[in-house]
């Protein structure tokens, strides 16, 4: 079952998820529901409070083996790179955030085993995202005030339930090779 996507402005991307202390099977049936809404949503993280679910789960796959997280947090994090980073939470908004390079997590998987993963490059940027949506922060909340109030319209949008895409342009050059064409 594909979830709705909680967007900017809603309550429950704010709140400190509480931790998960039995695995059932409606976790279980949580963590496939959430693949499912992230895969067809395009994404490459999706946590729990994004659907609506106060607790403490992560889900991850940037191509390589999909990651459940349970309770997990960072224990480790070294060097700051600053990229583009989206969210499913806001539709259609690029922001350049600030993150380590490397990571150090541990969680609990579905068999209740515990890991540590050691993570960089879109893995590691991934897991910062996902994890700081279980502590009700999300990514604009890492982006200077400036660059908020630029984008304050867009953030209203975003809380309307409205889309954000990027405007298509022609240049010059574009309409020369239209004119070409005829």
């Amino acid at each position: 079952m594909k979830y709705r996507i909680l967007h900017y402005g809603e309550a429950e991307l704010r709140k400190n998820c509480e931790p998960i202390n039995e695995i059932t099977e409606e976790i279980k049936q949580l963590v496939s529901d959430m693949f499912e809404t992230m895969y067809d949503a395009k994404g490459v993280g999706l946590a729990a409070p994004q659907v609506g679910k106060n607790i403490r789960l992560a889900i991850i796959d940037i191509g390589d083996d999909p990651i459940v997280m349970i309770n997990p947090e960072i224990i480790k994090k070294s060097g700051k790179e600053t990229c583009l980073e989206g969210c499913l939470s806001f539709p259609g908004l690029s922001e350049k955030v600030e993150r380590a390079i490397k990571v150090t997590a541990e969680y609990t998987d579905l068999s209740g085993d515990t890991y540590e993963i050691e993570a960089e490059g879109l893995l590691a940027r991934a897991i910062q995202h996902e994890l700081d949506h279980l502590d009700g922060i999300v990514f604009v909340d890492r982006i200077s005030k400036a660059r908020k109030i630029q984008i304050k319209n867009d953030l209203e949008a975003i809380k309307n339930g409205e889309t954000l895409y990027e405007e298509e342009y022609e240049d010059e050059y574009d309409d020369e090779i239209d004119e070409d064409l005829e």
